[in-house]
């Protein structure tokens, strides 16, 4: 990935999607990423603040990325709140994968792993997905194990990574990976 000005309507774009609970680092990843400042739809917690995070995406975030062959590729952010799930389709319609985060310091990780899964492939069943696990230092315990056994129950294998999704080099490897397992 790299920053060269290139018009999306110049290339045949290809479209990704971040989708995972509240607070798993998709509005964090997207901006790693993004070749420009990203459209976002952050608004106030409701209920107050998460730790750190203040703020929700209520509706998508939205970024361009060019790829390192020049293909842009548009990505997209999913509201985490179940009260937004009507986005999901209209959002995944047309993507070529996934990258669903996790927060590692989420003890509820694995059940919200089986239900994003169930929900993803509800709506295209033969999509791309990756799974990126957020905050695994945050939690004394950590272990992958709980998800890739919550993936293991959901049937087709899915690849697992720990990553920074404040690293954009970390952010791209994950984004590499779904490329890789999309073809």
């Amino acid at each position: 990935m790299h920053t060269d000005e290139v018009s999306v309507t110049d290339l045949e774009a290809a479209k990704l999607v971040f989708a995972g609970p509240v607070g798993a680092g998709k509005t964090t990843a997207i901006r790693s990423i993004s070749d420009g400042d990203p459209v976002s739809t952050e608004m106030p917690l409701t209920d107050g603040p998460m730790g750190d995070k203040t703020t929700t995406t209520v509706a998508l975030d939205f970024a361009t990325v060019v790829l390192d062959d020049g293909t842009p590729l548009l990505v997209y952010g999913l509201p985490g709140q179940d009260h937004f799930s009507f986005m999901r389709p209209i959002v995944i319609n047309g993507a070529i994968g996934v990258v669903l985060l996790l927060s590692g310091h989420d003890e509820d990780a694995p059940k919200h792993c089986e239900q994003w899964l169930s929900s993803i492939r509800e709506i295209d069943e033969d999509i791309a997905i990756v799974i990126g696990i957020t905050q695994s230092d945050l939690a004394a315990s950590f272990s992958l194990r709980p998800i890739r056994d919550a993936v293991r129950r959901c049937g087709r294998p899915v690849p697992v990574f720990t990553f920074d999704a404040r690293s954009r080099t970390e952010s791209a490897h994950l984004i590499r990976a779904l490329l890789v397992s999309a073809q």
